[in-house]
């Protein structure tokens, strides 16, 4: 008998075999052509988890037959990664996948872009998290991004119908596939989990037939579903609830699941640290405080510990989720980034220049720079801006009480110039 979970088992080795994923799967799409035609590039491949990130990787392996090497950002560096790429050099059209990409730094990323520029290895990487934000520009400006999406309710059906008609252990067995509302809620629509739920209720059940209904599968799911596990998916899937309560101002959400979080022995620092980016990230300046208080519940809980921690945690979460939102700053900050990458290293205006030296003073390095404080309310209008983006305005105050009073005094300095 097999000891593989039903997932594995089931896993796909073809194109025409995917379930789900039709716009990126379907005949005339890119990713087909290319796959039929042996010409895969470098591609990273985001969505969530279970909607066949991985499944896509072992196709293509298979459909082109390259040598296949996979890598997991939890447990590789860079020594493994300078291994795989050294075997590389002594094979044709190596496709290696790295699952969880977004989980390798800077270094580990970097370690990669020789040998995807040259062609040496071809990349599949798999992730959860927005590559533009967790990948690093050079390596994905040489890769194709291509989006999974959640799978459909009649899609994860035909997962659980192919299994019963293609697996021999599951074929076997005399189902009767009552319902099926229990195992998609309970899965989350992740076809692995889901997959993996089935094989486990029909082993549960006794009974010849074996009659799969909700309440059978809520029963046998029931202690399984409730755990947390820190070093899994769901570890990721119930932050991310987390993070968007508080972002959604939900003070009772966000502190269920800072209680999942809790009680499955989460790191007390993980939950802090995540608390100090949302502070800055999703309230920013329509409430300074936030930040404050925030970093300061880190200090706090780091000295504190559990069981303590949690009332600091708690006070800390429903502070938040109340406060006013503004994601200004980082829209801020992404645009200006975006822009630097665009545009590389304009020139800094000669006013704005630090000039320690003689000749730098010579050059008119800082010459006809004003010092504010000379000015009346220590301001004077001044360009600040290479002169490629003078105008340019990146900060977008929010619509919120103390963000309103910011852009009432950059109305006063700057509305004519940057259209406060």
């Amino acid at each position: 008998m097999s000891q593989e979970p039903l997932a594995e088992r089931m896993r796909p080795a073809k194109l025409e075999e995917l379930i789900g994923q039709e716009h990126l799967s379907k005949e005339g799409t890119f990713l087909h052509r290319a796959i039929r035609s042996g010409t895969v590039p470098s591609l990273i491949l985001w969505g969530p988890p279970g909607v066949g990130k991985t499944t896509i990787a072992n196709i293509i392996a298979n459909e082109v037959k390259a040598p296949f090497y996979t890598l997991s950002a939890i447990s590789s560096g860079v020594k493994d990664i300078r291994q795989v790429i050294e075997k590389a050099r002594f094979q044709q059209g190596v496709v290696l996948f790295i699952d969880e990409i977004h989980r390798f730094n800077k270094s580990q990323q970097d370690a990669l872009l020789g040998a995807v520029e040259k062609g040496h290895i071809r990349l599949i990487g798999a992730t959860t998290e927005n590559p533009s934000f967790e990948v690093n520009a050079a390596l994905l400006s040489r890769c194709q991004v291509f989006t999974l999406n959640h799978l459909e309710k009649e899609s994860l059906e035909a997962m659980v119908h192919q299994a019963m008609e293609k697996d021999p252990l599951i074929k076997s067995k005399p189902i009767e596939l009552k319902e099926t509302e229990a195992l998609l809620r309970l899965s989350g629509g992740d076809g692995r989990k889901l997959l993996n739920l089935f094989e486990i209720v029909v082993n549960a059940i006794p009974d010849d037939p074996i009659v799969i209904t909700n309440d059978k599968v809520t029963e046998i799911a029931q202690q399984k579903v409730a755990m947390y596990d820190k070093s899994g998916e769901q570890h990721y899937d119930i932050i991310s609830a987390f993070i968007k309560s508080i972002r959604g101002s939900d003070p009772n959400a966000a502190v269920y699941w800072l209680a999942r979080m809790i009680e499955g022995g989460e790191d007390v620092k993980f939950i802090a640290r995540r608390l100090v980016i949302l502070a800055s990230e999703d309230i920013g300046n329509a409430n300074p405080n936030a930040l404050l208080l925030a970093t300061q519940c880190f200090d706090a809980v780091k000295i504190i510990g559990y069981p303590e921690a949690r009332i600091i945690l708690s006070q800390c979460v429903t502070y938040l989720a109340s406060s006013a939102k503004s994601n200004a700053s980082y829209v801020a900050i992404n645009e200006a980034q975006a822009i630097v990458r665009q545009e590389g290293d304009l020139p800094v205006p000669i006013h704005l220049r630090n000039a320690p030296t003689k000749l730098m003073k010579d050059l008119n390095y800082g010459k006809g720079y004003k010092y504010a404080h000379d000015y009346p309310g220590s301001f004077v209008e001044e360009e600040f801006m290479p002169d490629k983006l003078k105008g340019k305005k990146l900060y977008e105050p929010g619509a919120n009480a103390r963000e309103n009073d910011l852009r009432k005094n950059l109305q006063r300095l700057w509305g004519k110039k940057y259209g406060y």
